[in-house]
């Protein structure tokens, strides 16, 4: 399913192959939580824009519209229009981040909906039975995200638990795919490392569930308050002890650098929804660095957002008309600028597949990891 094609220090250029389609990799996933792009984007822009998977929230549509209503409409990918790859995210970090009242048992978690406070039951079983009724490519395994820094007597609990969900998420998987009304018998299962900015559980956790030989892994629990530094520091302590031939996914991180940095480190996922949530305020991602469309040394500019893009925005539009729209609470401004901001990740990760081929991703990294960071 993964295959590395090609290698330059410690940054990997592969392709993952799904019953979807195959994605080239290092791979930015679009986030489109309610199976939508926040900003007005459809099925039909991301393929415009060069998206390979898009991503969406187990926790969200199991609320609305629910997830057996979209198995009862076909699935996801029916449900959007989409065709190629979609992960769903299990719905974990969701109940421990927005649920004002939890309680968790070794079953799983107790909580109250966000949207009209009904008490809700999840747990490592119910996770997969919601992503197996949305029949995405790839699920993520059930997992408790610890808030950083954490004591150490509960982050190690939390990381027992958290294999012991994960096995249970495996079993479960393996049942719900064997059966007849399951509409994709060939859905992955990825695991998640947890153990906050503990070098130790860090590390053994990996090794342990490495053990259970899933189709990828992924780093969760970080870009939740450390710094940037500590969240590098527990990618160079714990990667080395994931398995080589599968990919990695480093959940909800994040800015263009952050990426840069990652996929120096081994990275080969990366999801965020920084992209658009800023995009949506008329913050721009370019390659000279990030830009404020609101600013009023935009009010004339007749020229497009970054003058070295080819997206279908700056083809046609200028600073001025976008900042325009924005002024006047013109939706297609959001629209247009998300637009721009997805189209500059996902041709960013291409330039860095590029560089990666091409054995010169380190010159690329010392060329873009601090311009891109500055703001314009």
């Amino acid at each position: 399913m993964f295959k590395i094609l090609h290698t330059n220090g410690l940054a990997r250029r592969g392709e993952f192959t799904t019953v979807h389609g195959t994605v080239q990799t290092p791979v930015f996933q679009n986030v489109g939580t309610l199976a939508a792009i926040k900003g007005g984007l459809s099925a039909e822009d991301l393929k415009q824009i060069g998206c390979q998977i898009e991503l969406s929230n187990t926790y969200h549509l199991h609320l609305r519209p629910g997830d057996k209503v979209i198995h009862d409409l076909g699935g996801l990918h029916k449900f959007m229009r989409w065709d190629g790859p979609i992960l769903t995210d299990s719905g974990g970090f969701q109940v421990f981040s927005l649920a004002k009242l939890r309680k968790i048992t070794e079953e799983g978690v107790t909580f109250n909906s966000h949207i009209d406070g009904k008490r809700i039951f999840m747990g490592p079983e119910e996770s997969m039975q919601i992503q197996s009724n949305l029949a995405s490519t790839i699920a993520m395994a059930f997992d408790e995200c610890v808030e950083n820094p954490a004591p150490y007597d509960y982050v190690k609990k939390s990381c027992e638990r958290t294999l012991r969900w994960l096995e249970r998420c495996k079993a479960e998987m393996a049942r719900l795919n064997s059966l007849d009304t399951t509409i994709n018998k060939e859905q992955m299962l990825f695991g998640i490392n947890q153990g906050g900015i503990i070098d130790e559980l860090r590390i053994w956790h990996m090794k342990e569930i490495a053990k259970l030989d899933l189709p990828g892994y992924a780093i969760g629990g970080l870009a939740v308050g450390e710094s940037h530094e500590e969240m590098y520091h527990i990618l160079d302590v714990t990667l080395p002890h994931a398995p080589e031939d599968k990919p990695r996914y480093l959940m909800g991180v994040g800015t263009p650098s952050n990426i840069i940095e990652g996929v120096a480190r081994g990275i080969d996922f990366f999801d965020c929804v920084m992209p658009s949530r800023n995009a949506r305020h008329g913050f721009i991602f370019t390659r000279h660095g990030t830009m404020n469309l609101m600013n009023q040394c935009y009010e004339r500019d007749m020229r497009p957002i970054d003058e070295e893009c080819n997206c279908p925005v700056c083809r046609n539009y200028s600073r001025a008309y976008i900042r325009h729209l924005f002024k006047a609470k013109e939706i297609l401004g959001m629209r247009l600028a998300v637009m721009h901001n997805l189209y500059f990740y996902n041709e960013l990760m291409a330039r860095i597949r590029k560089a990666i081929e091409e054995d010169r991703f380190e010159e690329f990294r010392r060329e873009n990891t601090e311009k891109l960071a500055k703001r314009i």
